[in-house]
Formats: structure tokens, sequence, C-alpha cells
């Protein structure tokens, strides 16, 4: 169940012959990892999971067909004490003789060392495990707040959710990622107001994710400016120019990295004839003259000259480290 790089376990129904299908899958994924038994209500009966776990955090990420899930006294007596998030659409969950159903991007938390049920309609959803005690510390009455609607508008949530992509960065942070993962779900359970401009360390953390992920998906717009990004996330410039200078980058210098990295990538790859000033542009420069000098200060060399040596099949170490 813990992997120290955190590298994914996949599981799949895949290349299984359909009639062994629901006995492996019982045996292998749901009562081994879930403590739960699993009714199939609808044919062909099929699953794709991946979990990713490290101490303090599960994760696992599926798609199946319509299914039940069933957690008795008996499948949890030897179940840690964990608390699950449930992120799914059109699901009904029922524990403690209470029910929930789950619109698309909604979210439950039911408790692992209690019996429950759950319905799931055919498709995709997410699954986190997270040790109640760890929760406890951050929230009062937890056990109170499970089987509590947390709608897909929940800001907590989306942070949450977003979030999550940060397991794959490098090993010496993830301790404060799981933290962070904590900080956040124990957000997301309670019922606060909008989260604002909060310094707490998750939310900034999840906020500074969220903002790169938006500059990554639009560097190329030439007209992309840090306005427009704190305007998508609502939140104002001030405070995004001050996460991503926590990062140690600017927004212009960020966009500009992103912008040459691509065009070095394009005037390097085999059959790209457009002409330099094309690439420039497509990569979102409107400067000609500023760009011929970001890119030979960045990489040591014109584009010209960058180009030619791919063409001539010079070995290139490839875009130095950035600074």
């Amino acid at each position: 169940m813990l992997a120290t790089d955190f590298s994914p376990l996949r599981f799949s129904t895949c290349g299984v012959r359909e009639r062994e299908r629901l006995q492996m899958w019982r045996e292998q994924f749901g009562r081994a990892l879930l403590r739960a038994d699993i009714e199939p209500l609808a044919l062909p009966f099929y699953v794709e999971a991946e979990l990713r776990a490290l101490p303090g955090v599960r994760v696992i990420k599926s798609a199946s067909s319509a299914m039940h899930f069933q957690r008795t006294r008996a499948l949890i007596s030897d179940a840690d004490d964990s608390i699950g998030i449930i992120v799914s659409k059109d699901c009904t969950a029922s524990q403690r003789g209470r029910a929930v159903t789950l619109s698309a991007g909604d979210s439950v938390a039911i408790l692992s060392q209690e019996p429950a049920d759950v319905t799931f309609v055919e498709g995709p959803r997410l699954t986190m495990f997270v040790p109640r005690a760890l929760l406890t510390r951050r929230t009062s009455n937890v056990d109170d707040l499970t089987l509590r609607l947390i709608p897909h508008r929940s800001e907590a949530l989306r942070l949450l959710l977003r979030y999550l992509k940060l397991f794959e960065t490098s090993s010496e942070l993830r301790d404060a990622v799981v933290s962070h993962v904590h900080d956040l779900m124990a957000l997301a359970l309670t019922e606060h107001a909008p989260l604002g401009e909060s310094d707490l360390g998750a939310i900034a953390a999840a906020r500074l994710s969220e903002a790169l992920d938006c500059i990554a998906a639009r560097f190329q717009d030439p007209d992309l400016s840090l306005m427009k990004v704190a305007e998508s996330m609502r939140i104002s410039p001030r405070y995004l120019q001050g996460l991503l200078a926590k990062a140690g980058k600017s927004f212009t210098a960020h966009v500009n990295e992103l912008r040459l990295q691509r065009v070095f990538m394009l005037l390097t790859e085999k059959g790209e004839h457009k002409r330099i000033s094309d690439v420039a542009l497509a990569a979102g420069f409107s400067d000609i003259s500023h760009f011929n000098r970001l890119f030979r200060s960045r990489f040591g060399d014109t584009p010209k000259g960058v180009r030619a040596d791919a063409r001539n099949g010079s070995t290139y170490a490839g875009p130095m480290k950035e600074r």
C-alpha cells in the first residue's frame, strides 16, 4: 500500500476473461484494499484503477461500470481508522442511518471503521483516504462532518483536487504536500466562508499550483497578463504577484521561460521550416527584437544558430537550467 517514491499501482480487468473479472476484483481490490464487497449493477463488468499511497494519504482514481460497494462490520474489523472522501457523479452513499446523493463533482466523506453503502453509476471517480487522527487535529467533531455533502462549488474542494497533482513532485517536498492536503481536506469538510487571499500555507500552495497551471495553459497568448490570470482565479493581482515571488520568479519571467522553451523545442524539431519570427510569434512573443535578446541570454546562442546546429546534427546538451 505504501511506496516511498509514490509510484502508482495500477489495477485493471482488461485482459481478464469476463466471467473471472468480478471474483478477481472482489478479492484483489475490494476485500484486500478497500475492505468492501462489490456487486455489479450492469454488464459487462469492468474497472480501471490507479492507486498512489504515502504515509498519511492514499489516492485512488478509477473508472468502472455501475456497481455497489458495501462495507460490513466483518469486512472492516481490521480496517485502518481513516476518513475517505469520494468525488463522483450520481453516487449515493449511506452511513449511520443517513444518505446523500452526489451530482457531478460533488464530494462526501465516510468513516472507514463503520459500515457503509455506496452505489456508483458508470464513469470516473476519485477516492482519498486520510488517517482520522490527522484530521481531528485540524477540525473539531470530525465524525459529525461525515455524510455531509461537499458541493463541487466548494473552493476548498476545488483547490484540494487541483493540488493533488503535486504528489508527483520531488520527494523532498512530499511531507509539506501531504500536510497541505490534510489542511485542505479539513477545510473542505467544514462549512467555511470563501477562503479569500489567505496566508495559510495549504491555500497559498494550492493557489500557486493553480496559477502555474493557468500560465502553462495560456502562455502562448501574447495578451496574457498578471491581471487576466488573477481575474480567472478570482484573486487580486497583488496577491498573485506575491505567490509567484515566493516561488522565486516573477510573472513575466515565468511566462518568458515557457515561451523560450517552446521556441527552442520547435527550432530543434526535425521537419520544422517556419520562419524564426513566425515561431516566436506563435509562442507568444510580440516583439521580435526583445525575443532575440531574451533567447541569446537564455541559451547562449541566436535562434538561427541553434536551428543551424540542430540541422547539422550537432550535439547540444539542451537548454541550460533556469536561473
